[in-house]
């Protein structure tokens, strides 16, 4: 009897063991709760467990015990406590059952606007695990490397439930990235119908709030990676429960919340957790360690956060400059762009970091940093070479089809890299069987932009390459196509006879002249038209073109300082003209008219009474950087284009670039527009020496 007693004195000695202490819960600023203790469960219920067995009346005391005690919380000094106790029913253990009739996660519309997952079994009201859920003994690694499928998880659950039920998900979600898209699509439809995905999901919820915090995120991610509707009442239920424990981040769970929340739709649960995440990472920046952690908070605060909060983020990432690796400074030009905040001296700093370990650089990688750099406005010129070079010395092991996405990206920066454009040119020629008609569209709108063709010793033969190429899809191209292609071949003075004559049909014509881009496609029909008629060319066919006449620009204020010198230079604003508008919507900002051997400034009495074989018409442009490839002097191709066509109609083209313009003072600004403007043997000998240099 006294072996008895004292088997049950040290019974019950041990139980005391496992009924956990009072978990005292921390009100923070965002109103939520974080638990200072955190106790594990399952490691003290499977010795109770082993320690009861032998115990009978342990056994009948606790078999199917619940409890749930909520003791009166108090407040002190502005902090608030919340006492709970928890006993899990601990023996009576019971193996899942799963109905055959039981179908895949069925919707049903809510008054609320959420859709709801109904489950065709009854639902415990429980909110913590009971016995059907074991403790953990299939971990997400060995899920994912033991089943081949995501029925195969399901099935393993049905087998034996372990806690927690977030390694199911997150085991599916491995299995599922390795599969092709249509196997993927397979596996997940035999998912939503597989018996155990409904309890799968009741477990997830019912264990949501004890489970922890890491795991949590973890399902919730694997949940909307697997398609699982967001506006079910599974994924509102995580959403709200993450909500409340946000509290409880720490590096990693920061990590994966910046995924889940770049992976959800926007909701009313998910912008109230974007704002609880901006205010959790503006109160605990300073405490971030990693570096990829740190780049993921970054981007996932996201274009409309506050400066100073970005501002914050910008000073941290200064901080950990030295750590950075070359992978981080990789990915730094897309969190930059992601948040929309340009940092020049990290830019600045993450180049240096690029351009010192080129080799071996993924062309994804430059292409997503010149596809940031575009979305920035940072023109880093040494950048845009240092990447340039380093394709053209290494141009043999590059595809066709990789470079030519670079050179897109180039493109859209304004960027010419010259050495890359004439090897890829070269291939071209080597290798015309490499085109098809869209890299055709794409190769044209390149050269034709850049101006690349205008010197280019190979122009002609290129230029018939690709007309060539263009004819033999002639037969398949859309009018919007056709119409671009022929307008690449106008801005490089080039006109294929072949697709020229098949863009004037009066069917494709109208075509697009009824389509959704009508107004683009008229502005450059008109620049067709235009050609046809100014440059050296002879067509076989007259054209008479019925095109709508293009809106014409509302006038702008013409450069001021440009004004004022000219003014100061010729004698006063009635020597010159203002806002000029030729056909076909050409825009001149000033023209001069003068006698042929540029000595003299003709004024309105003089024009009326001179001979027009004896007028020399100037026509001063003021033009912009963005009408030069970066970086340099060289006209892109609408400016060479326009130039040309003026010179067709009997103008000298002055270029003034307005950058330049407003550096300059008075006295030097008139000093260069003479020099311009006026012969060599009517300048003095100053002007001439400005000229020569």
């Amino acid at each position: 009897m006294n072996n008895k007693a004292g088997s049950l004195l040290w019974n019950l000695k041990q139980f005391r063991t496992l009924v956990p202490t009072s978990r005292t819960m921390r009100l923070y600023p965002l109103g939520l709760y974080k638990p200072k203790i955190v106790y594990s469960y399952w490691n003290t219920l499977n010795d109770f467990h082993k320690r009861m067995q032998s115990s009978g009346i342990i056994r009948y005391l606790f078999q199917d015990a619940f409890i749930l005690k909520s003791d009166v919380g108090f407040q002190r000094k502005g902090i608030s406590t919340v006492t709970a106790r928890r006993i899990d029913r601990l023996l009576c253990a019971r193996r899942l059952s799963f109905d055959s009739k039981q179908s895949l996660v069925s919707v049903d519309k809510s008054n609320d606007g959420l859709k709801k997952v109904n489950f065709h079994h009854e639902v415990s009201n429980e909110d913590v695990l009971n016995n059907e859920t074991k403790p953990n003994r299939n971990s997400n690694s060995t899920l994912s490397q033991e089943c081949n499928s995501l029925s195969d998880v399901l099935d393993t659950f049905s087998k034996a439930p372990t806690f927690p039920s977030s390694n199911y998900f997150t085991a599916m979600w491995t299995i599922a990235k390795r599969l092709s898209d249509e196997q993927k699509r397979f596996e997940k439809q035999l998912m939503f119908s597989h018996p155990a995905f409904n309890q799968l999901c009741e477990h997830m919820m019912r264990e949501a709030k004890i489970m922890q915090y890491k795991y949590l995120l973890f399902s919730l991610h694997a949940i909307v990676k697997l398609g699982i509707p967001q506006n079910t009442l599974l994924v509102q239920t995580l959403l709200r429960v993450t909500q409340e424990r946000i509290n409880e981040c720490d590096d990693v769970c920061l990590s994966v919340l910046s995924s889940v929340l770049e992976a959800m739709e926007p909701c009313r649960n998910v912008h109230v957790l974007q704002a609880g995440f901006r205010i959790l990472v503006d109160q605990q920046v300073w405490k971030i360690r990693d570096v990829l952690t740190l780049q993921a908070v970054m981007k996932c605060v996201g274009k409309d956060a506050p400066n100073a909060l970005k501002r914050k983020l910008e000073m941290k990432a200064l901080k950990e400059l030295d750590r950075f690796s070359v992978v981080n400074s990789q990915r730094m030009f897309e969190v930059l762009a992601t948040m929309n905040y340009r940092s020049v001296i990290l830019l600045n700093e993450c180049s240096k970091m690029v351009l010192g370990n080129i080799h071996g650089c993924p062309l994804k990688i430059m292409i997503n940093i010149l596809q940031s750099c575009k979305d920035l406005r940072y023109h880093n010129l040494d950048l845009f070479k240092g990447l340039a070079d380093y394709v053209a010395t290494t141009f043999d092991i590059w595809k066709f089809k990789k470079v030519l996405f670079l050179l897109i990206s180039f493109e859209n920066l304004g960027f010419q890299p010259v050495d890359l454009m004439d090897l890829f040119m070269k291939r071209i020629l080597e290798e015309p069987e490499s085109l098809n008609m869209k890299n055709i569209i794409s190769i044209l709108h390149i050269y034709s932009t850049l101006n690349h063709v205008y010197k280019c010793q190979n122009k002609e033969q290129f230029l018939e390459v690709m007309a060539s190429a263009l004819t033999g899809y002639l037969h398949c191209i859309s009018s919007k196509n056709l119409l671009d292609a022929v307008y690449s071949f106008c801005l490089m003075n080039y006109f294929p006879l072949a697709p020229v004559d098949r863009l004037l049909q009066k069917n494709v014509i109208s075509e697009l002249l009824t389509s959704d881009d009508t107004g683009k496609n008229v502005h450059k029909l008109h620049i067709l038209d235009t050609c046809l008629k100014l440059d050296d060319i002879v067509y076989h066919k007259d054209i008479d073109l019925s095109l709508p006449q293009l809106p014409q620009e509302p006038p702008s204020l013409p450069n001021a300082k440009v004004t004022e010198v000219l003014s100061s230079l010729l004698g006063g604003e009635g020597h010159f003209s203002k806002n000029v508008y030729l056909p076909p919507n050409y825009h001149i900002d000033f023209e001069i008219r003068m006698d042929t051997n540029r000595n003299q400034v003709l004024s309105p009495s003089d024009v009326d009474t001179t001979s027009v074989t004896d007028i020399q018409r100037v026509a001063v442009l003021c033009v912009p950087k963005s009408a030069y490839c970066l970086g340099s002097s060289h006209p892109r191709g609408f400016l060479a284009m326009k130039m040309r066509h003026l010179n067709a109609m009997g103008f000298r083209v002055i270029l003034v670039n307005n950058w330049e313009m407003d550096k300059l003072e008075k006295e030097d600004a008139v000093t260069f527009l003479k020099t311009k403007i006026y012969s060599v043997e009517v300048l003095p000998a100053a002007a001439v020496n400005l000229q020569s240099t």
